[in-house]
């Protein structure tokens, strides 16, 4: 009889714990919902952490199929209405009479302007690290490549299972962070 009780609690826990989403397959559908799609758009309120300073902006963005992102800035007001592109090649800025500039990031790889583009690029191609769950979001580590020198992300998922914050980390430690609002895969 003790025996039976104890394989019917192992296998309860079995099963209770096969309810909870699995935080990879999560992201690996929407990995593959944004390969699928037409494109994305979001708002992103950067915050780019230099130690001394602190840099802090809100983009509109739109991607396309491939990824490359279309952006306006939309605060603060002083640099409101400016325009860029971000692909894997490069980017463009457009304005007038305002000119942008940010000292770059982890060893140069990164400006807090082309932080969308690395977040959507690690989301739809790198390396799924681990995942977890605290409490209703799913959080995703993911590697922007294979490199030594790799960007490692932290990405939550809402409720919904879409992106609402993100993480940069070089070397341990958080550089940039990007609230995400209104993601929706088009």
């Amino acid at each position: 009889m003790k025996k039976c009780v104890v394989w019917i609690l192992f296998l309860t826990i079995l099963t209770g714990c096969s309810n909870q989403p699995d935080g990879i397959e999560v992201g690996m559908e929407l990995r593959s919902k944004l390969l699928q799609a037409s494109g994305c758009s979001f708002d992103s309120r950067i915050t780019a952490d230099y130690g001394d300073k602190i840099h802090t902006f809100t983009l509109t963005c739109n991607a396309n199929s491939q990824g490359d992102i279309s952006f306006t800035v939309v605060e603060p007001e002083s640099i409101s209405g400016i325009t860029g592109r971000l692909t894997g090649e490069g980017g463009t800025l457009t304005f007038d009479d305002t000119a942008l500039h940010f000292e770059l990031l982890a060893d140069e790889q990164l400006s807090p302007i082309s932080a969308p583009w690395i977040f959507l690029k690690t989301l739809r191609s790198g390396c799924i690290t681990s995942s977890c769950l605290e409490e209703d979001r799913i959080r995703l580590s993911v590697d922007d490549s294979y490199e030594e020198d790799a960007l490692n992300l932290d990405i939550w998922l809402n409720p919904e299972k879409k992106p609402e914050k993100v993480d940069i980390l070089f070397d341990g430690r958080r550089i940039l962070s990007i609230s995400v609002e209104d993601f929706v895969i088009l």
